[in-house]
């Protein structure tokens, strides 16, 4: 790899730092190419990524960035798992880990909060941003529902009471 290559992935690392809001630095020792591209693809799905990253040039880029501190982290085998969404990369990450005991998570950065493994399990067990809103969602239209149910009521029943009457004014 020449110093050109090097410069623009460095670049492409440090855009990633200072973009993402969370980043999970794992170590995939033994991960098959298989693997690692079913963990790519379920990352993707999830609306995170992972990459494999080198260890010098990954350095080169935390600093200056919030994550700087993370840079103890990457020695050995690294690969970091990202997102703009605080939980998404988290909750994969730990997840495939549960797994596949060939990817560990080592730690990562919350905002510009520093985790270690533990942490990061914490936050895979929290729930997503889209469900979240879903639960939020949910709570704001389930009184409208009861309003709309309430509301509705007396008319039903006046208009069954005033249906009975006739029926039985046709009957007489």
């Amino acid at each position: 790899m020449d110093r050109l290559q090097k410069e623009d992935l460095v670049g492409n690392l440090k855009d990633i730092f200072s973009t993402a809001n969370l980043v999970v630095v794992t170590r995939p020792v033994g991960l098959t190419v298989a693997e690692s591209t079913d963990l790519r693809t379920k990352m993707r799905d999830a609306g995170a990524l992972f990459r494999v990253t080198k260890n010098r040039i990954t350095r080169l880029a935390l600093a200056g960035t919030t994550f700087e501190p993370l840079s103890d982290l990457f020695s050995g085998p690294t690969a970091i798992a990202y997102s703009d969404d605080p939980i998404t990369a988290a909750k994969v990450a730990v997840k495939y880990a549960g797994e596949n005991d060939k990817l560990q998570i080592v730690g990562g950065g919350l905002y510009d909060q520093i985790l270690d493994s533990e942490g990061i399990a914490n936050l895979a067990k929290l729930p997503s941003l889209d469900e979240l809103r879903g639960k939020l969602v949910g709570l704001i239209s389930t009184p409208a529902t009861r309003i709309a149910g309430v509301m509705q009521a007396p008319g039903g029943q006046l208009a069954r009471v005033l249906q009975a009457r006739v029926i039985r004014d046709k009957a007489a």
